[in-house]
């Protein structure tokens, strides 16, 4: 029997090229039609794998985020494991910044995204911090991560020194910027990280020391 022209499909290659061509052109311009001609099928054939285009892009959400590692919140220390988780999120949100409107939808149901969320909380629970607040540090880390990748500040600027330097002389060296971007956008992505942690750092402490009070308050009454 021979070979078919057309290498088989599954639901790997479905989702790989759905994310090359999302990469490529960018969230909006991807259907199922296009997708089925960049593959060199039909259309109907796509179904059988992923019934709408929702559910192939759930897949593609969950390949993404199955690359973000939470493994640091089995330890001791919040700050490192809130730190590598950033870093982490960031790391696999960059390669893919066309997809991240598609992921800013935030976690729902899927999997992957569930169980960080949950490694996330618990980690900084167990570390001490109170419930509430471990909500929403790991929603003002998610915040800080996707807005460092939904778009470069850097690039939004062009390389024609003049643009800048004759009405905003603040801005003299500004035509350099896009040609520095990658080195830019993550350095500015750990600045604000890290003062983002210092500021938490800070705030812990003021609850140890809150709670020690308090304990020391009931201990007196005793």
């Amino acid at each position: 029997m021979a070979r078919p022209r057309v290498p088989l499909l599954s639901r790997e290659r479905i989702r790989a090229t759905a994310l090359e061509m999302i990469d490529r052109d960018g969230l909006p311009e991807l259907s199922m039609r296009k997708l089925a001609a960049e593959l060199g099928v039909q259309a109907a054939s796509l179904y059988g794998h992923y019934p709408t285009k929702d559910d192939l892009l759930d897949d593609v959400a969950r390949g993404i985020m199955s690359r973000v590692d939470t493994s640091a919140f089995e330890g001791d220390d919040w700050r490192a494991a809130l730190e590598s988780w950033a870093r982490s999120y960031r790391a696999a949100l960059v390669a893919h910044p066309n997809f991240v409107p598609y992921l800013a939808s935030g976690p729902g149901r899927r999997e992957e995204n569930l169980r960080a969320a949950d490694a996330v909380h618990g980690g900084l629970v167990r570390a001490g911090w109170p419930p509430r607040q471990a909500t929403m540090i790991g929603a003002a880390t998610r915040y800080v991560v996707m807005g460092s990748t939904i778009g470069s500040f850097s690039r939004g600027f062009v390389d024609d020194v003049q643009v800048y330097r004759d009405r905003y002389p603040h801005l003299e060296q500004a035509h350099l910027l896009r040609a520095k971007a990658d080195e830019i956008d993550a350095e500015s992505f750990d600045l604000a990280l890290t003062a983002f942690v210092d500021g938490l750092e800070n705030r812990f402490t003021a609850i140890r020391k809150q709670r020690a009070r308090r304990r020391a308050k009931v201990a007196e009454g005793k």
